[in-house]
């Protein structure tokens, strides 16, 4: 895991490989849904979970993600909680869980991308995570993990390339006062509003 942890760390002197920005989008996952699952005051064991905690760039990027994460949430906390509920699906079935996932991340990102939307979709995966765990299905939490990073492969790896990977996201937010305990603000959250509306309404084949 100490190779894994240089070689990413490794990445950010340099252009990031389609694998490489995959493998990232994962960890980060991983430790967004860590936060949430410590957060929403669930206990659960983490198998075959030896995945590394992200290290030296990629930590700094994954703690920004959960601050928008969090200032996002703040702003549409009804929309991240009770995903499962909202999308009316079992959380017994694989087949359903991803397909619900894909078809709301597909959603999310109809109208072009943006950092805002990252976020959001990371609060997608984070919520739907919760549910499952609740729900006594820890092992899908991998299943989600692995499809955020399939979706990513398949739709976000050239826009991510263009913006010289991860790190980019630290644009997006501004440290109004140093002195202050750090306030965040996302830039991208104005993009939210239209489609937050539609998100939830996304009609899935019954199974």
């Amino acid at each position: 895991s100490s190779v894994f942890a240089a070689e990413v760390m490794e990445v950010f002197d340099r252009s990031p490989t389609d694998k490489e920005l995959v493998s990232q989008a994962k960890a980060l996952c991983r430790d967004y849904i860590n936060s949430r699952l410590i957060r929403a005051g669930v206990s659960w064991s983490k198998p075959e979970y030896n995945a590394p905690v992200p290290g030296g760039k990629l930590a700094e990027v994954s703690s920004i993600l959960l601050r928008l994460g969090d200032e996002l949430e703040y702003i549409r906390p009804n929309v991240y909680r009770n995903i499962a509920r909202q999308l009316n699906i079992s959380l017994h079935s694989e087949t359903v869980v991803t397909d619900a996932f894909l078809a709301v991340a597909a959603q999310i990102f109809t109208a072009g991308i943006t950092w805002g939307k990252v976020v959001s979709l990371y609060a997608v995966a984070a919520g739907l995570a919760v549910d499952c765990v609740r729900h006594a299905q820890p092992a899908m939490v991998h299943t989600i993990v692995d499809c955020l990073g399939e979706f990513v492969r398949k739709t976000l790896v050239t826009w991510l390339k263009r913006r010289g990977g991860w790190a980019d996201i630290t644009k997006c937010v501004v440290n109004t006062d140093p002195s202050l305990r750090s306030h965040w603000l996302v830039a991208a959250v104005c993009s939210f509003g239209h489609f937050l509306k539609a998100i939830f309404f996304v009609l899935l084949p019954e199974r």
